[in-house]
């Protein structure tokens, strides 16, 4: 499959007539339909239902559309990007980072590393621990912050700390006033678990937690996101479990609770190629051990 395979696709599905969609591609009409009809052979599949009247997209044509578009977006974004690092002549260096690090030392790591060195550029992606090594290798992100273990010989891993974990109760919530809660008290409640997916992530780490504890909690609802976990646990759907530095988002609906269990805690783990000699990942390695140190001092 070629590249323009796709975007002949794109064109004929968003435009929904191969006369309109040649029109759109500058190319005459029956190459195009050549085109089409050898990207059909090549999946196996019927991506386009041809009748007298609008084309229609198929299940699989759909699926392909939406898939396609989320690639080509993305590959866009990689050509702007090299084009206009060539232009300025700047570096790259690519950050990915779990969402629950951004309460954390992490906002100061990147606005340090932003001012550091003005021929690098700093991007970010946010993206949870098992997608950021696949990154790493694939060169996408040069540092990633996560919060899971992962054993991979390509990738050297840094614990930089370990946060302790709270419980997260709507106001109202008759353990709220608690100073600490116990862990099958907390166990006992109906359970908000996040995020949902890509596995294994945060999610193992917690419900670990709770398994090596002799404890299962009781998951009434499952959250992609951490904001959106929290609101679900403001709604009064349950209750879920947060890294500490969560607290600063000063929620009023919300109250943080102390676990009452030393092993509830949540590595903040670096992550890294290890055949990476960059003398910019060596300044940001000890920029984020100094910033990670300063927070747990």
């Amino acid at each position: 499959m070629e590249l323009r395979h796709l975007r002949y696709f794109q064109a004929v599905a968003q435009e929904g007539s191969f006369t309109r969609a040649a029109a759109r591609l500058h190319i005459a009409q029956p190459p195009l339909s050549r085109q089409i009809r050898q990207l059909e052979d090549e999946l196996g599949v019927t991506l386009l239902e041809r009748g007298t009247r609008a084309l229609r997209l198929t299940e699989a044509g759909r699926f392909l559309l939406e898939q396609s578009l989320q690639l080509t977006a993305r590959l866009d974004e990689v050509v702007q990007g090299t084009r206009r690092l060539g232009h300025t002549e700047r570096g790259w260096f690519g950050i990915g980072f779990v969402p629950s690090s951004l309460y954390g030392f992490v906002p100061e790591l990147i606005r340090r590393l932003r001012e550091a060195d003005p021929r690098v550029e700093v991007g970010l992606a946010e993206m949870t621990t098992l997608p950021q090594l696949e990154a790493l290798k694939a060169g996408r992100i040069d540092m990633g912050i996560g919060r899971i273990l992962f054993d991979d010989p390509a990738i050297e891993r840094r614990v930089l700390m370990a946060e302790p974990l709270v419980a997260a109760l709507p106001l109202r919530h008759p353990l709220a006033r608690r100073r600490r809660i116990g862990i099958a008290q907390l166990a006992a409640q109906p359970f908000v678990l996040y995020p949902a997916r890509p596995r294994p992530n945060y999610a193992d780490h917690v419900l670990g937690l709770f398994r090596a504890a002799g404890h299962a909690p009781r998951v009434v609802q499952e959250a992609n996101e951490l904001q959106t976990a929290i609101g679900l646990v403001a709604a009064g759907l349950g209750v879920t479990v947060v890294p500490a530095s969560v607290q600063r988002l000063h929620r009023q609906d919300i109250a943080h609770v102390a676990i009452d269990a030393e092993s509830f805690v949540s590595p903040v783990i670096l992550s890294y190629r290890k055949d990476d000699r960059s003398p910019f990942l060596a300044d940001a390695i000890r920029l984020a051990v100094e910033l990670a140190g300063a927070k747990t001092a």
